[in-house]
């Protein structure tokens, strides 16, 4: 799936020790342990590349475990420590600990780096090595309930871009209706919560500046910053969110949105299908629901209003003491074609870092697939949500103030700026 900076189309402590991985059950098993127990298109890819991958392997074996992603770093906290880990564990690229523990093994060779998108090894390449297989990647979008967009007197716009003012005006006219109007959940994530937030600063700055926000070498107190925390701030005021949005969790938010008690907006990233399209007993939204995509909306002095945040999010990686190397990265590398790559974003809907054709999509939701491409079309894009480029304190403290905090109410524009200012200059 080519991608650049413009994209028309497809898209654990630091405390952990490396010991051994645990014995396989014979010479030839590899242990997996995977993140999306309840995500059922991305579960059911991987089960499937199991099965391919062990009948073009005669012998050798694939065990996976199912957790919730909670659960799933709890138990490799422990495994690990106690020299139990699997072979192959999911992690994502923020977690960069695991590098600097040494537990994760040196992907260089073994894998088919031409069909990956160079963004996405980049993003998984630490001191000049790959550590990371990046299988998901993912856009942030705008969904929206577009019966109740109608409901309030408003219609998809051509651009599919509301400006900042006509996103406030809707979210005053769906309270004066006692309709929640934007859903949003962090009880249970570190980053869902400055999704709005990181878009706007994104849009006034462009992607040279913003970039240099991130990294420390842009003020917290810059007039763009602090206008772009005041819409932020805005909508908190104008009670855009749910009442409980600081212990709302990632899944209950989803359904907060789509079946009860129903919300206008939803910014998520585009991996919302893996929930979404679920069976509506399972937590996926109706069958019949009205779901339209659109941009964050654009500020009135953006610097780049097309502007948005590119990530790669879920990605398997090779405990650095397993007993079967080559086999876990034969593994990883039969991830590694076009042919996979297209079954991924036909199956599971969302981007891939691997090579993809995605006007080959077909089936039942390849109209899903046509609205994410069009909300992107003529993109510009900034790789890496802020979690995954900020480091230490000023990591800890995005997620604490500008992730919860300021969504919540907890916190003014000043005490954000003050925090941050403070974080990035390690005090």
């Amino acid at each position: 799936m080519p991608i650049g900076r413009r994209l028309a189309g497809a898209f654990l402590a630091a405390a952990l020790l490396g010991t051994a991985a645990a014995p396989a059950a014979s010479a030839q098993e590899i242990t997996l342990w995977s993140h999306w127990a309840a995500e059922q298109p991305k579960r059911q890819f991987v089960e499937e590349a199991i099965r391919r991958f062990q009948a073009a392997n005669p012998g050798v074996s694939v065990r996976a475990t199912w957790y919730e992603k909670n659960a799933l770093y709890a138990a490799l906290r422990t495994a690990l420590r106690a020299g139990q880990g699997p072979d192959v564990f999911y992690a994502e690229p923020d977690q960069v600990e695991y590098v600097q523990n040494n537990l994760l093994l040196d992907l260089s060779s073994g894998i088919n780096w031409a069909n990956v998108e160079p963004w996405a090894r980049a993003i998984w390449t630490h001191g000049g090595k790959p550590y990371g297989l990046p299988l998901e990647a993912w856009t942030v979008e705008l969904y929206v309930n577009t019966r109740l967009l109608g409901e309030l007197g408003a219609a998809m716009p051509a651009n599919l871009q509301f400006s900042e003012a006509a996103f406030l005006d809707l979210v005053r006219k769906a309270r004066a209706r006692n309709i929640t109007p934007i859903s949003a959940g962090v009880g249970d994530r570190p980053f869902p919560g400055a999704f709005l937030t990181h878009e706007a600063l994104l849009m006034r700055l462009g992607l040279a500046d913003y970039g240099k926000l991130l990294a420390g070498d842009l003020a917290w107190s810059d007039p763009r910053v602090v206008d772009g925390l005041r819409f932020m701030r805005s909508l908190v005021d104008a009670r855009a969110f749910p009442p409980g949005v600081a212990t709302l969790q990632l899944g209950q938010s989803h359904i907060y949105f789509h079946t009860n008690p129903g919300t206008v907006f939803f910014p998520m990233g585009s991996w919302y299908t893996s929930r979404a399209f679920n069976p509506p007993d399972q937590g996926g939204q109706p069958a019949d629901f009205p779901l339209g995509i659109l941009r964050m909306p654009a500020p009135a002095n953006a610097a780049c209003a097309h502007c948005r945040t590119i990530a790669v999010g879920g990605s398997y990686v090779v405990n650095a003491r397993t007993r079967e190397p080559d086999v876990a990265k034969r593994f990883l590398n039969s991830f590694a074609t076009p042919e996979m790559g297209n079954l991924w974003l036909t199956n599971v809907l969302v981007q891939t870092g691997i090579k993809a054709d995605a006007s080959r999509i077909e089936g039942p939701r390849a109209g899903y697939f046509r609205q994410l491409a069009a909300a992107n079309a003529g993109s510009e894009y900034f790789f890496g949500i802020p979690l995954q480029i900020l480091q230490g304190r000023a990591r800890e403290t995005f997620t604490q103030v500008v992730n919860a905090a300021l969504i919540s109410g907890q916190v003014s524009v000043e005490e954000v700026v003050r925090q941050m200012t403070a974080a990035q200059a390690g005090r």
